[in-house]
């Protein structure tokens, strides 16, 4: 069965847009897991202004399953996963001022930078996955800077499939075949909603975890938090 994981992002931009600590991003972290969900997950960015740095030290201690902590390796970044030690850090090359996520490592360009910044957390025991395209050579990339696991941006692929083109599966599902003959483990990420999910699954050989916020809470508002959950865990099994 396919992990979901929930990323809270969204309840600290709710959260901050009134100040004070209303909703409680680590009760949240707390419940989520309580209604099932495998995985909290966090992206951080140096202007905080939706998880801040001291949300993820926070989370540490309440999260028992897998806790993985996203962003772009700027030097403070790199301090603060070292410090919290999350299981999994997923490298996402964006930048500050970037609204959300829209783009996966050029994993040949920035291969010497990857190994480093790789093997520093895998010495401190934290699991490592890099945010790619799904193209081909990019994942023979990432399989040579020692990454442990690779996490498919699937932007291209919803939006495609809202448009009913079911083909836009194909790239991904030939990247997930040469990750796994490579032994990469893979993840994936980004606008994978209950509309999508089960196909994009049923569709990707050994899909090990999918990162699901954005649409996650939006659905939530319709149907409830805890019923969301199950229903993306049915669809993942």
């Amino acid at each position: 069965m396919t992990k979901l994981s929930v990323n809270i992002n969204k309840i600290a931009t709710l959260r901050n847009s009134r100040g004070g600590d209303v909703p409680n991003v680590v009760q949240f972290a707390k419940d989520v897991q309580r209604f099932g969900a495998e995985g909290v997950t966090i992206h951080p960015r140096p202007d905080e202004r939706h998880i801040r740095y001291q949300d993820a030290r926070d989370l540490k201690p309440v999260v028992y399953t897998e806790y993985n902590i996203e962003g772009n390796p700027v030097k403070s970044f790199l301090d603060l996963v070292l410090q919290v030690k999350p299981t999994q850090v997923t490298l996402v090359p964006d930048a500050e001022d970037a609204i959300t996520s829209n783009a996966g490592w050029d994993t040949i360009k920035h291969k010497d930078f990857l190994v480093d910044v790789i093997k520093e957390f895998q010495q401190n025991g934290i699991r490592t996955s890099i945010f790619v395209d799904p193209v081909l050579e990019q994942i023979e990339g990432a399989k040579a800077t020692g990454t442990d696991r690779i996490e498919l941006y699937t932007e291209g692929f919803a939006h495609q499939y809202s448009l009913g083109n079911k083909e836009a599966i194909e790239p991904y599902a030939a990247c997930a075949e040469l990750a796994n003959s490579l032994g990469l483990g893979i993840n994936a990420g980004h606008d994978l909603s209950l509309d999508n999910i089960q196909f994009f699954k049923e569709n990707i050989p050994g899909l090990l975890e999918v990162s699901i916020g954005h649409a996650l809470i939006a659905e939530s508002l319709y149907l409830g938090i805890e019923n969301v959950i199950q229903m993306y865990l049915h669809k993942l099994k």
